[in-house]
């Protein structure tokens, strides 16, 4: 029986062959890295609420690299390239995150949450964000920075000593009120620390992912179930956590937890500045300073996005204690449980320093 014969390849044929393999793995590959990007979320605390929501439904991504800051980020050419392939991207709105302004012009209202134009949110908003009306008020009454005197002085009574209860009636550095890229004119922005607004996120995912995906109607629900009765369970323990700390003041770098803050009662005696990314004035430090050599705060506190050495010259000399808060739980990978682990977290760097355990 003649036995088979197979012709040997020439070389280039098996050139062929090897180019052809590579360029199915290397489409392959797209396909797989556009799956990946089905929910993209700006920053990082969005994301921990998309993930429990979408988990076991889609893939969830975060725009914005660890240690960046929503205030003065600038895309990349990735970056857009992971927005225009997303299902569905979810940032807060222009208020917060400009740089999306743009790239989302053109993106399909249905595939796109803007949370801040929600109802819910912006019921939320003003409800907890009147103190801003008196602080623009009182930065129209001069200018810039020639009246910077001036400013300080008006503030000097009953802005940094402000309690519990009207803890976000402190002063604001003139420098940093008249930059508009970070609050947001009346509101503060930072809404992933309100547990409230956390969960009006979620039921708009919840139901934004219904929309697109209604075959996962069964996942859906049970995933949007499981967030809210964890959300609760977290609040019970965080409401533990910070019962010690109660009444005990301090500084934060910027002015972004006023939510959080008053959801759990503490006592923030002020801000160095309102957008991180301009350095606090002068006077603005001196009046800290004061308040700390009186003791009255017991804990500064940086970010890790924002480490200033103002902090550090501030407090020298004193008693106060220096801490870390991530408003962006930065080293939290996403999960279906990464937003309580980032409410305890939160809550811990808070009691840590102000407790001064190490």
């Amino acid at each position: 029986m003649p036995s088979s014969f197979t012709p040997k390849k020439s070389p280039n044929e098996q050139k062929l062959k090897a180019l052809f393999v590579a360029g199915a793995l290397f489409f392959a590959g797209i396909t797989v890295e556009s799956a990946q990007a089905a929910v993209v979320s700006s920053v990082r605390p969005l994301g921990f609420i998309a993930a429990a929501i979408a988990d076991g439904v889609t893939p969830t991504e975060v725009l914005l690299p660890d240690g960046a800051s929503p205030h003065d980020y600038a895309l990349r050419p990735s970056d857009v390239q992971r927005l225009q392939s997303a299902e569905l991207v979810i940032w807060v709105g222009p208020e917060m995150e400009a740089f999306l302004t743009k790239p989302l012009a053109s993106h399909a209202a249905s595939q796109q949450i803007a949370l801040a134009s929600l109802p819910a949110i912006q019921n939320a908003l003003i409800k907890e964000s009147e103190h801003h009306d008196d602080e623009h008020a009182e930065a129209a009454e001069h200018d810039h920075h020639d009246a910077a005197d001036h400013d300080e002085a008006e503030h000097q009574h009953g802005h940094v000593h402000g309690s519990a209860d009207a803890h976000h009636d402190h002063g604001v550095d003139d420098t940093a009120d008249a930059h508009e890229g970070h609050h947001h004119g009346e509101y503060n922005m930072h809404i992933w620390l309100s547990p409230e607004m956390a969960k009006q996120t979620a039921i708009a995912i919840h139901a934004k992912l219904l929309e697109l995906m209604p075959q996962k109607k069964d996942k859906l629900d049970a995933n949007l179930l499981n967030f809210t009765d964890q959300l609760a369970q977290t609040e019970e323990k965080v409401v533990n956590m910070l019962a010690p700390v109660k009444g005990k003041g301090y500084f934060v770098f910027h002015d972004a937890y006023g939510y959080f803050e008053k959801r759990f009662g503490l006592s923030p005696l002020g801000y160095f500045t309102i957008n991180p990314a301009i350095q606090p004035g002068a006077q603005r430090l001196h009046q800290i300073r004061t308040q700390l050599v009186e003791q009255k705060a017991v804990c500064v506190f940086a970010e890790p996005q924002f480490r200033p050495a103002v902090i550090n010259a501030v407090a020298k000399g004193t008693e106060v204690r220096i801490g870390v808060l991530d408003p962006l739980g930065s080293n939290i990978a996403l999960s279906k449980d990464s937003y309580a682990e980032f409410l305890l977290q939160l809550s811990d760097q808070y009691s840590r320093c102000l407790e001064k355990r190490s």
